[in-house]
C-alpha cells in the first residue's frame, strides 16, 4: 500500500482497527488508542503542557491529528515519520516545528524519547481535556475545528 495522501493513511488506521488485537494493536472500534504500556511523564508549566513518551524498537504509532502548530523534540533515538507523501528519518536529538491538520505514523528505528510541548491556556491538568484541546481523532473532527 503507497500513502500519498491522507486518505491512505486513514486506509491503514482502519486495516489497523480491523486487526486490532487488545495486545499488539489497542483500538476502541472507530480510533486507535494509546497501549497502557506506553511510558509516558506529563510535565505542566505556565500555560505549557509537556507529553514525553518512550518509543519502543519496532513500534508503529499511527498519531493523531494535531490542531494547533507546536514543537516536538527527539531527545534519544532514532525514529522514521511519515506523514501525506513525505518519509523522513530523524535522529536525535532534534527540534521539530510541527504543522496542524497533519496525521503522522511514527516507526521506532530504536527506543527513542520523543516530546510534544502543547499550549495549555487554561492550566488544565486533566489530559482527556488537554487531547480534546489539543487533538482531533479524525479529519473530520480536524474540518469541524478548523471551521469554528
Amino acid at each position: 500500500m503507497e500513502l500519498k495522501t491522507r486518505e491512505h493513511i486513514e486506509e491503514l488506521q482502519k486495516f489497523l482497527i480491523s486487526i486490532a488485537d487488545n495486545e499488539n494493536i489497542i483500538a476502541d472500534g472507530g480510533n486507535i488508542v494509546y497501549r497502557e504500556k506506553f511510558k509516558y511523564k506529563h510535565t505542566f508549566a505556565d500555560g505549557i503542557y509537556v507529553r514525553e513518551m518512550t518509543i519502543e524498537k519496532d513500534e508503529v504509532i499511527i498519531g493523531a491529528i494535531h490542531k494547533h502548530l507546536h514543537v516536538w523534540f527527539l531527545l534519544s533515538g532514532n525514529i522514521t515519520v511519515l506523514t501525506e507523501g513525505k518519509l523522513k528519518e530523524y535522529q536525535a536529538p532534534c527540534t521539530v516545528l510541527s504543522e496542524p491538520g497533519v496525521k503522522r505514523v511514527i516507526y521506532g528505528n530504536e527506543e527513542s524519547v520523543f516530546v510534544n510541548v502543547h499550549k495549555n491556556p487554561t492550566n488544565t491538568q486533566d489530559i482527556k481535556e488537554l487531547e480534546e484541546q489539543i487533538v482531533a481523532l479524525n479529519y473530520n473532527e480536524y474540518e469541524e475545528y478548523i471551521k469554528k
